[in-house]
């Protein structure tokens, strides 16, 4: 917990000095506390004083009760009640109250008011100052956690769900809670307590010693389910992480699911994730919401002792003891909110830390492919690549062995094989998503390590098979390949895409909403506009990976159509599965279980009777029949 609050802290530095504030308000809130027994207590003396000291009074009252002046005499009201005997001295010197005037009732009256309003403006102010700063603190996690996210390589996120990442980042909002709820408990309710418990031993000892002795008993619920709370918050952020992947894979796969059936089937397995939320939740709020009332009807029976001693084993209890006890119940009842906030306070730091604990586990997460120290320049326009000697695997599959690859400037490098063989791969570790076991990939004389992964990726255009288009407009989604392109420039690069005569057939051109993935254009539209994208990035160097194995024949043609143009005066390597693509190909490069079998142009490798022409003659005798 120590580390956790460490935390926090550190998020609150940037606002200290509303922190700070909201911190003070709540100090003096709590300094407040005995503000309104006290009013009570002074209006109680001064408004019943004056009409003790009235002889009519007294007089209706010994008359009423068929007594004598001088038993009515002992009716006078002692206004010192337990106070000591100086600070009596200083309040009678200023406030006299055997003989009150108007304008002392109407003071002692509107100070009851008055004490409210300056503690709940405190009040307020604590709540408001601590919320500002909270809000704040746990968005820069959550942005520092997207950010720490976004930039992970590739292994992450093929070991880690997008559930759990969203559930991490939102997670982080218990930030918020504990800085505007928790500190602000910690700071207000423990002086609210001190405050009280330090007037109410002042004005009445006696009963003070006997509420200190029950209150103890107070922290036994508080005890005994604060570790059942501990246990019900354990597991509650891997079942909202649940919850957010279940969601997360039905809409994002919303097209199997209708197509399958699969309604009933995904609803089920949303209303099993929620009820193993609701099950832990139930738990939390029973462990967290038990101990106040406990706590409010053990105190309750002590303020019933109280009165069972005045009535049962008192005689006789002075009149100047009434604002005296009037002010020690508010003041014990005063005690009940401080104490039922902080026995909240455990749970609700409990609850925090499990939520908050797993994006700073996230955090200190270190990536696998890190930035270089000291990067070098790469200038990728007319340089070779070059693949030596590089090997790889995905944790103890072996996917690549001892593969060596040049590349020269404007060659179309195709490379194919089987699934599984390793060409994917390949073009993954030249845009250094994963950096090999052994071996190195160089463009030019620079090993791609030395490079910081943003200039690298500069100089590499990608189009895949599914390239992902955002929910926003044509023209922004071009845009993505260089943000800072003027219009025309978008324009043009679609034309050289092939894209611009259907962008201008939509509703609204090129400010068309594609809708999310790119859901409004059929499949060669997306290829074009993600060719448009590419030719606007204007990249030295082009990987196309198997960009138009999805499409039927009349979109193949025109995307083969935009890609011919993409690739002109670009070195490109081509990953496909249709051969009849790239028999175009300056070198093909044919891949089997992770190393290179064969390489050479489309005539060669069918000349040579190997992997290769398998390959080609399967497929032209599957596309024959």
């Amino acid at each position: 917990m120590r580390n956790y609050l460490k935390n926090v802290l550190q998020l609150v530095k940037p606002y200290r000095f509303r922190f700070g504030l909201g911190l003070l308000c709540g100090f003096l809130s709590g300094m407040l506390a005995f503000t309104l027994p006290l009013s009570v207590k002074l209006a109680v003396d001064t408004v019943f004083a004056s009409r003790a000291a009235d002889p009519a009074a007294g007089e209706a009252a010994t008359a009423g009760a068929g007594g004598s002046a001088a038993a009515a005499a002992p009716a006078k009201m002692d206004t010192r009640g337990r106070i000591p005997a100086p600070l009596q001295a200083t309040l009678d010197r200023f406030w006299p109250t055997d003989n009150p005037s108007m304008t002392q009732k109407a003071i002692a009256i509107a100070l009851i008011p008055a004490a409210m309003l300056v503690r709940g403006l405190l009040g307020y102010l604590n709540i408001y100052m601590l919320s500002w700063v909270g809000i704040r603190a746990a968005n820069d996690l959550r942005v520092r956690l997207f950010a720490h996210l976004i930039n992970m390589p590739m292994s992450f996120f093929s070991r880690t769900g997008t559930g759990e990442c969203m559930a991490r980042i939102e997670g982080a909002m218990a930030v918020n809670t504990t800085i505007n709820g928790s500190f602000g408990t910690i700071i207000r309710e423990p002086i609210s307590i001190v405050v009280l418990v330090i007037t109410l031993v002042a004005l009445q000892p006696l009963l003070s010693l006997f509420t200190l002795l029950v209150f103890p008993v107070c922290l036994v619920p508080v005890i005994i389910y604060g570790r059942k709370l501990r246990k019900s918050h354990s597991g509650i952020h891997a079942k909202f992480a649940n919850v957010a992947a279940v969601m997360h894979e039905s809409f994002t796969g919303v097209r199997v699911v209708k197509s399958y059936n699969l309604e009933k089937t995904v609803v089920q397995q949303f209303q099993d994730a929620t009820r193993a939320v609701i099950s832990f939740f139930m738990r939390s709020v029973r462990a967290s919401e038990v101990p106040g009332p406990v706590i409010e009807f053990i105190g309750a029976v002590g303020v019933a002792l109280i009165f069972a001693y005045y009535a049962f084993a008192r005689a006789h209890t002075p009149a100047g003891d009434i604002g005296s006890l009037l002010y020690f119940f508010v003041a014990v009842f005063g005690l009940y909110a401080p104490l039922k906030n902080l026995s909240r306070l455990q749970g609700q730091l409990a609850l925090a830390r499990v939520t908050v604990d797993p994006a700073y586990q996230l955090l200190a997460e270190t990536t696998t492919v890190p930035e270089p120290a000291n990067p070098k320049p790469l200038n990728a326009r007319g340089a070779t690549i070059h693949f030596v000697n590089v090997s790889f695997s995905y944790g103890e599959k072996q996917v690549l062995h001892d593969i060596n690859l040049t590349i020269k400037p404007g060659q179309l490098v195709a490379l194919v094989g089987r699934t599984g063989s390793g060409k994917t791969t390949i073009a993954n570790l030249l845009l250094r998503f994963y950096d090999p076991q052994s071996g190195s990939v160089r463009i030019g004389d620079t090993d791609i390590r030395e490079v910081r992964s943003a200039d690298l990726r500069a100089n590499i255009a990608v189009v895949a098979q599914e390239n992902i288009l955002f929910n926003t407009t044509i023209r922004r989604n071009i845009a993505m390949g260089r943000p800072d392109a003027t219009d025309a420039e978008i324009e043009e690069a679609a034309r050289h895409a092939h894209a611009h005569g259907f962008i201008l057939e939509k509703p609204k051109g090129y400010d068309t909403v594609v809708g999310e993935k790119g859901i409004n254009l059929s499949g060669g539209q997306r290829q074009r506009i993600a060719i448009a994208r590419a030719v606007l990035k204007n990249a030295p160097i082009l990987i196309l990976d198997e960009a138009t194995s999805s499409l039927d024949s009349e979109s193949e043609r025109a995307v083969q159509a935009a890609l011919e143009e993409l690739m002109k005066d670009r070195t490109t390597i081509c990953i496909a599965h249709r051969l009849s693509t790239i028999q175009k190909a300056d070198l093909i490069v044919v891949l089997d279980s992770g190393r290179i079998v064969e390489t050479g142009t489309h005539a060669e490798l069918i000349a040579r009777g190997g992997v290769y022409q398998k390959l080609y003659h399967l497929q032209h005798d599957a596309v024959a029949a």
